[in-house]
């Protein structure tokens, strides 16, 4: 009997192992993509390309973070503080954050030094960092990156002792906080990267991590696979124990298929076979659309017109120098039909009648478009045939000697992007039909495919064109500088009838008087008061925002952590995999109570 009785023990102790080792199996989530871009290297002080940084802000952290709502958190530093004029930040560093190697062994605790020897890497112009031009906010950051100074010690950042350092900017910077959530600013051990030299960040290898993930398998062109770091700070909050990237150079094309077979969980769905999945109702319930960005397109009218006499620059010089005339176009633009190239289902909810998008910043949980001097044109179309007629029999009165008609506008495109051709037929055929071909002729040109930007954009080689501008920190000036005498779009400065006594535009004094405050809630009010200002002089035409398309995915955007900026929308820390994906349906109620649930938090975090 005791022998039956030891094999029964035994037996039972094995079936309990069993089920405890499948059970904890149960637990470990697993999120698989498929990808085509590879990356070339994994350091983050050097690169500015996305899918470069977007792995490494998994892999490290910054001083500080943000919640699922936009409210900075604690990240490496546990609190801070700044002095009157924002000109000098202190952060006081968490004592737990570890650096570890890649098979995770502890390799040194996350210092102070630590911060000064990553900006001491960025602002060497030796190493050529792709992101230094942001970290020239500190004192002294421009000297030491031109050359004119060699003494890093006078440059505006410090460890004051071991969990402290310090921040002395060059003019005061109260939106600091949000470019500490560039790479630019991250950490680096200086002993590791001095040891390794040039192959920091080539492999996994040469490479330390502090932050929620360690890079288990780095394999260029077949895979890459991050786990959960046994070693943060904060693994609690981590949620997902690995992440898998194989690599296909059709994966754009091969996604949504494979998605479909549950051999991945998120596939973007190409605009070619949207359709399709729309028809088919079990398709149709695992597809949304993507959350809007905060790349902020609008149509600039050029008042320094470089194209050629062919097109007649100088008179649309003459037109576009005429309010009626920019407002003519202004109204006569049918958006959503331009919009219908891009998104058939849900134009509307991608056009925006602002250049600063909504949920950028805000007052005391009132949105920036919101604000008094804005609130009107935020919440209105631009587009009015009436009001466009009517500007435009006042243009052709207000310039009847003076300009030709019809005006040529020569509006160029970029040949690379197909429903970018396809909108500028819209655009041409649209405003033409509803302002007459006597009164304007759009004349629509294929530009390169590459290097639109430096040839036909920044030469200003167009009289209207679309283009677009992303957010740099949290702060209205990331939106009104591209306008400025230093900006590099359509140079409304120069528009005629503007100039102030100082000499200065008037948007450009407006934008001043903004720079200069730095209480929040009066800083945003003359941000808001210079943007109405740029808008209703018709100097730009509003547009719509980034983000479109529809996606398959296994995730919930509304739980991962939220920046307009920087490299937070690449974070998986906080977001678990969903048992089924999220259907378009479920996704306008949950953004609608997020919105909610945002304005809330951000009220009581001004508090």
């Amino acid at each position: 009997m005791k022998k039956y009785w030891l094999l029964f023990v035994c037996l039972v102790v094995m079936i309990c192992a069993a089920c405890s080792d499948d059970s904890s199996k149960e637990k470990k989530s697993e999120y698989r993509v498929v990808y085509s871009g590879e990356i070339k290297t994994l350091n983050y002080l050097k690169t500015s390309e996305t899918n470069e940084f977007a792995v490494a802000a998994n892999l490290v952290d910054g001083l500080i973070e943000y919640d699922q709502y936009g409210v900075v958190q604690p990240g490496l530093a546990k609190e801070w503080s700044s002095n009157d004029d924002a000109t000098v930040w202190t952060f006081k560093l968490r004592e737990d954050a570890k650096w570890v190697t890649h098979d995770g062994k502890e390799y040194a605790d996350v210092v102070a030094q630590d911060f000064v020897d990553g900006l001491h890497y960025v602002l060497d112009a030796k190493n050529e960092s792709s992101t230094a031009w942001i970290a020239t906010v500190v004192k002294n950051g421009n000297a030491f990156f031109n050359g004119e100074m060699t003494d890093f010690t006078k440059v505006g950042i410090k460890a004051i002792d071991k969990n402290t350092v310090e921040y002395t900017l060059e003019t005061p910077t109260p939106y600091f906080l949000s470019m500490l959530n560039y790479v630019c600013f991250f950490p680096v051990n200086g002993k590791f990267i001095e040891e390794k030299g040039d192959s920091f960040g080539t492999t996994r290898e040469n490479f330390l991590y502090n932050g929620s993930f360690i890079l288990d398998k780095f394999e260029p062109q077949n895979e890459r696979v991050l786990v959960k770091n046994d070693k943060y700070w904060d693994k609690d909050n981590v949620l997902i124990d690995r992440i898998r990237y194989k690599y296909n150079k059709e994966a754009a094309t091969v996604a949504p298929e494979l998605f479909l077979r549950g051999e991945i969980d998120s596939a973007s769905i190409p605009t070619s076979i949207i359709d399709e999945w729309f028809k088919d109702e079990k398709k149709k319930s695992q597809i949304r659309q993507t959350q809007n960005n905060f790349y902020t397109y609008f149509y600039a009218l050029n008042f320094n017109p470089q194209f050629d006499a062919e097109y007649e620059p100088e008179n649309w010089k003459i037109a576009v120098n005429n309010k009626d005339f920019r407002k003519s176009l202004f109204h006569a633009l049918d958006r959503e039909s331009a919009m219908l190239t891009l998104e058939p289902y849900n134009p509307k909810d991608l056009l925006s009648n602002t250049i600063t998008p909504k949920n950028f910043v805000n007052v005391e949980g009132v949105d920036y478009t919101q604000l008094t001097p804005f609130a009107d044109i935020s919440n209105n179309d631009t587009f009015n045939k009436d009001m466009a007629l009517q500007y435009k029999e006042k243009a052709k009165t207000a310039l009847a000697g003076k300009a030709t008609f019809p005006v040529k506008v020569l509006m160029p495109y970029n040949s690379g992007s197909p429903d970018w051709a396809n909108r500028s037929q819209v655009v041409e055929q649209q405003i033409e039909k509803l302002l007459g071909t006597d009164y304007v002729d759009i004349i629509i040109e294929a530009g390169p495919s590459t290097g639109f930007l430096s040839e036909v954009r920044k030469p200003g080689k167009f009289a209207l064109l679309e283009a677009n501008w992303g957010p740099d920190y949290a702060d209205p000036s990331t939106y009104t500088d591209p306008f400025t005498v230093d900006g590099t779009y359509n140079k409304p400065e120069l528009a005629e009838g503007y100039a102030e006594a100082n000499g200065k535009s008037k948007y450009q004094n407006l934008v001043d008087e903004a720079k200069a405050t730095i209480d929040p809630a009066k800083r945003y009010e003359l941000f808001a008061k210079a943007e109405a200002f740029l808008i209703e002089e018709a100097f730009v035409i509003p547009y719509s925002v980034g983000g479109s398309g529809y996606v398959a995915s296994k995730l919930n955007p509304f739980e991962a952590q939220y920046s307009p900026f920087g490299v937070t929308a690449e974070k998986f820390k906080g977001q678990r995999i969903l048992e089924k994906p999220m259907s378009n349906e479920e996704f306008k109620e949950a953004l609608a109570k997020w919105e909610q649930e945002r304005a809330d938090a951000l009220a009581k975090a001004a508090k």
